[in-house]
């Protein structure tokens, strides 16, 4: 595709979304997907994927529940999707996101849908996978007039604010040149992710989990006019599930962050893009508070390993024998289609399939795609 097909879509005269091509999205086409789901009030689950069947199985989902989708990478989720065996950790890490990006865009408009590709938190540490995700996405730009992934997310909120700030800045200004956005994220999200935060203690002070609404002005001031962006704003969430009770979302949090941009710079309503991170095990209430306040995009990792993992112990377990003989030391009868990884991988899938389905109703995107 050449540059010069991000241009904004016309919409109907009834005012509904523009229509988008279905497959991968970037640039201009993103920035109209985020607007969609703003605007109709909804916003679109974003899924941790490690391999082609998680990454198929969260565009099968998107399909059967005709909305468009977010698939994202961790640092350790690509390098898992490049192969462990690889001897160069951090190399594979660079590999197996540019390789994952490359099996989407080809396989993503073929299940009718818009797919929004991003990676996940990256903290200091991480920068130079970052770096070395641009390099091969610059390559990519140079031969397909498009980028690689819609956005990578740096997250450096455990960082001073004034470090976080300018370090995003200068990676914003290198994405945009390539028609990509960014995601922050400003005050920290308990919990740990592939390696990213820490475990999450229910009897500490976490008066640090919520964002305080004058760092989001900061950032807002600071990069909007480099390039889009998204901010990862903490109202309390955090990675993982835990008891009911530990973990006490507070979405006026978000709400706050709002009305201050929009009294300082005079903006519509919700001129924030935010996201919620560590969305496994929220309160559906919750939910649909945050989406009221701007949120458009909500991480769902856990529950989604759990619902990919959970059908595949049932399956072992109603079929024991076949995976410890291959031929039952009984009767003789063959067990290959019981331990034939195509059997029980797509017992998986369709475990995450469901998994997400509740998710596209709970972020109502169900039935919302623009893809056409």
């Amino acid at each position: 595709m050449c540059r010069s097909e991000f241009r904004p879509r016309r919409r109907s005269e009834r005012g509904e979304p523009a229509k988008i091509a279905p497959g991968v999205v970037t640039g201009k086409d993103y920035q109209a997907l985020v607007s969609a789901c703003k605007a109709g009030g909804y916003a679109l689950p974003a899924v941790n994927a490690t391999s082609t069947h998680t990454v198929n199985a969260v565009m099968e989902a998107a399909a059967e529940n005709n909305s468009d989708i977010i698939v994202q990478f961790s640092n350790s989720g690509a390098q898992f999707f490049a192969g462990k065996g690889l001897s160069d950790g951090a190399k594979a890490k660079v590999l197996g996101a540019v390789a994952a990006a490359q099996h989407i865009h080809y396989l993503a408009g073929h299940y009718g849908i818009c797919v929004v590709l991003h990676t996940d938190h990256a903290n200091k540490k991480l920068i130079p996978w970052v770096e070395g995700m641009l390099d091969e996405g610059e390559k990519y730009y140079e031969q397909h007039g498009r980028p690689l992934y819609s956005s990578h997310m740096l997250d450096l909120s455990a960082e001073p604010i004034d470090e976080n700030l300018s370090e995003c800045a200068r990676l914003l200004t290198r994405m945009a040149k390539m028609d990509m956005s960014i995601e922050i994220e400003l005050g920290v999200t308990g919990g740990e992710e592939d390696g990213v935060g820490g475990e999450f203690d229910d009897s500490a002070d976490n008066s640090h989990l919520y964002t305080q609404p004058e760092d989001v002005l900061r950032a807002y001031e600071m990069l909007t006019p480099i390039g889009h962006f998204s901010v990862a704003a903490s109202f309390g969430n955090v990675h993982g599930v835990y008891k009911p009770g530990n973990v006490k979302l507070r979405p006026e949090i978000l709400k706050n962050s709002q009305d201050l941009v929009e009294e300082k710079h005079g903006t519509g309503k919700n001129p924030l893009h935010l996201v919620f991170h560590g969305g496994s095990g929220s309160e559906k209430q919750k939910i649909a508070q945050a989406i009221e306040f701007g949120v458009m995009k909500m991480n769902i990792d856990t529950d989604t390993q759990f619902a990919f993992a959970k059908p595949v112990g049932q399956f072992v377990e109603e079929n024991a024998k076949a995976f410890k003989f291959q031929i039952d030391p009984d009767d003789g009868t063959p067990f290959k289609r019981f331990y034939d990884p195509r059997k029980w991988l797509r017992e998986a899938e369709r475990g995450m399939v469901d998994r997400l389905t509740e998710a596209c109703a709970d972020l109502g995107s169900a039935g919302r795609s623009i893809a056409g």
